[in-house]
């Protein structure tokens, strides 16, 4: 939980990527404090989010470059529930320093339940920035296919997500089975998303040193992927150790995707047969859901 040394860190990864022409740097998940919610020092470190926040708009407008730093756990003392208290954002910095955007994580993982707030009916929004239309999601947010549905429906071209997914997030019954068992659902995961919605998904997880003496948990395995090609990041795409990559993402393959498979064609149809959260129905149930939960927080 070394929040400042951890901050110097990822600036110098961010200073490297933007002396190597990056136009947009991501950092993974809790990259400032971990994940130790139990540790009595962590809400202290989560007030801090607001300078840290402002600490990358800094980096973003001297280097000029568009950062997306991890996510920031933010402590919002005001808010109505104990339960509120401790939300999980990612934002989208411009290279000016101008915030564009952000998204409080929604799909929360079984033990942060205790601790973390979801953004539960809010809507997916997609971004306008310099690289076009993007969404954001959060590590957990992967395994919800209706997550990315919602995004490409509003246009996003890449989808970018801060993780912090480890080995060890598997079961002792899973992890018998095959040991890779977390990696293999990282690889075969993203892979298939990129095709089923023919967009980029940039995936910045966390990742450690090697030790001799137990294996890392960390899952790493940080990439680009998209259509066709499958996963890019030579640096860090088979790599559970800490590290970077810079990928050039061609946006033509997108394009070729589409046309290929013609997914947002599909789903643009009006007689298109599913039912997602984007369509109008849907969207009148949560605005009512939305209207139930404020009137309970009165």
């Amino acid at each position: 939980m070394q929040i400042e040394s951890n901050y110097a860190k990822a600036a110098q990864f961010v200073k490297e990527a933007a002396s190597r022409g990056a136009q947009l740097a991501v950092l993974p998940e809790y990259h400032l404090t971990n994940w130790v919610p139990e540790d009595p020092k962590f809400v202290d470190l989560c007030a801090q989010w607001q300078l840290y926040l402002n600490k990358y708009r800094t980096l973003a407008k001297a280097n000029n470059i568009c950062i997306v730093p991890g996510t920031l756990v933010e402590l919002h003392e005001t808010a109505a529930t104990e339960a509120n208290k401790l939300i999980n954002v990612a934002y989208f910095i411009d290279n000016h320093g101008e915030i564009l955007g952000s998204y409080q994580k929604k799909n929360i993982w079984h033990p942060e339940r205790p601790h973390l707030s979801s953004s539960t009916f809010d809507p997916h929004s997609v971004i306008e920035t310099p690289l076009g239309p993007v969404g954001l999601l959060i590590c957990w947010d992967l395994a919800f296919p209706e997550a990315f549905r919602e995004l490409i429906a509003q246009g996003a071209k890449i989808i970018i997500i801060p993780t912090f997914w480890t080995i060890t997030d598997c079961s002792p019954y899973g992890l018998k089975l095959n040991p890779r068992s977390e990696a293999l659902f990282l690889e075969s995961t993203l892979t298939a998303r990129t095709f089923e919605n023919t967009c980029a998904v940039i995936f910045a997880n966390a990742g450690g040193p090697r030790s001799s003496k137990k294996p890392n948990q960390y899952a790493g395995l940080s990439r680009v992927t998209v259509p066709f090609v499958g996963a890019l990041g030579d640096d860090t795409k088979d790599s559970a150790e800490e590290g970077m990559s810079i990928v050039d993402i061609d946006m033509e393959i997108l394009e070729e995707a589409e046309k290929q498979y013609k997914v947002r064609e599909d789903i643009a149809r009006s007689d298109w047969h599913y039912d997602y959260r984007h369509t109008s129905g849907f969207q009148g149930m949560v605005k009512e859901k939305l209207q139930q939960r404020d009137k309970s927080n009165l």
